[in-house]
């Protein structure tokens, strides 16, 4: 059994708004060494935790997590659509494995994702289907959220199961890190928008096109006086990257919901993708990480990191 980590900001504006050539060839630079580090290490199996941004999951039935024995790209911003390789006997195990240690996963047998799951798998691999992978999807974007320490909890489980496997394991935590999107609430949101997050699944071309043309166009005023959304936070990012790598998960437990959401936006919560990543690395035992990149893009709408940790 051998274990390696990457956790990477994923987002849909890459390609799409510019930032500036030094700094697109900064991130290509990064993303073609996580590339080549996880090419090396080759793994047999992929565990991804991912957020869903209202393209599977919606709010007629919400789970905090859910574990995927089929999963089906819908292609949003430029990803990839498709099916991807998800070994079935192998989820199922785990989640039986999940159910057993306390832990109410939801389960799906045909399951949707978006780019929050398959941007990094592309950039990583180049495929959907190159590696057999097991997506768990962990609700990061539609309020209320449960406590971060039912984060722990899920990764560490999940850890606990992957070290009992005679494989090489890639875990992937994708999402995050401060950033704040246009993101409708449910609360406040008027009817078409509400009936749209209750039960929007498959939209038309067009509703799709519309919803990627307002990311976009947020994106050109993020971090501008003409903004509404809550700007980016690098000292609360560089914060957060210390406390995985410095593997404090006893802060992280006591991470305040509502204090997070104001002090580095709402979509923040995307983190839990990366607690879980962590978290399940460590229940495996002692590991060293490293932060391989930051910068904040307000183009992208992204405090964009990435982490790398593998079995010390």
């Amino acid at each position: 059994m051998s274990i390696k980590l990457k956790c990477l900001s994923h987002t849909p504006l890459r390609g799409l708004n510019d930032p500036g050539a030094d700094v697109v060839r900064e991130v290509d630079e990064v993303l073609a060494q996580a590339r080549a580090d996880v090419e090396a290490f080759d793994p047999e199996l992929i565990v991804v935790f991912a957020p869903d941004h209202y393209n599977g999951l919606f709010y007629d039935l919400m789970p905090p997590f859910v574990i995927a024995t089929a999963a089906e790209s819908v292609g949003d911003y430029r990803t990839m659509s498709g099916p991807l390789s998800v070994p079935a006997d192998l989820a199922m195990d785990l989640t039986r494995h999940l159910l057993d240690s306390d832990l109410d996963i939801a389960l799906s047998h045909r399951l949707q994702v978006d780019h929050g799951c398959t941007q990094t798998l592309e950039e990583l691999t180049g495929s959907l289907t190159r590696y057999p992978v097991i997506p768990i999807i962990i609700n990061s974007v539609a309020p209320p959220f449960g406590p971060y320490r039912r984060i722990r909890k899920l990764g560490a489980a999940v850890g606990r199961f992957l070290a009992r496997l005679d494989r090489r394991v890639l875990v992937l935590g994708t999402g995050g890190l401060s950033h704040e999107p246009p993101v409708p609430l449910l609360a406040s949101a008027p009817e078409e928008v509400a009936s749209f997050l209750i039960a929007g699944r498959n939209p038309t071309p067009e509703a799709r096109a519309a919803r990627q043309a307002r990311t976009i166009a947020a994106g050109k005023i993020y971090g501008t006086p003409a903004s509404a959304q809550t700007p980016l936070n690098p000292a609360w990012d560089e914060d957060f990257i210390r406390l995985l790598v410095e593997g404090r998960f006893d802060a992280i437990d006591d991470f305040s919901i509502d204090e997070i959401s104001k002090a580095a936006g709402r979509s923040t919560h995307e983190i839990r993708t990366w607690v879980a990543a962590f978290a399940a690395l460590a229940a495996a035992g002692p590991y060293t990480a490293r932060k391989d990149y930051y910068r904040p893009i307000n183009e992208w709408i992204a405090g964009y990191g990435v982490i790398s940790a593998e079995q010390a």
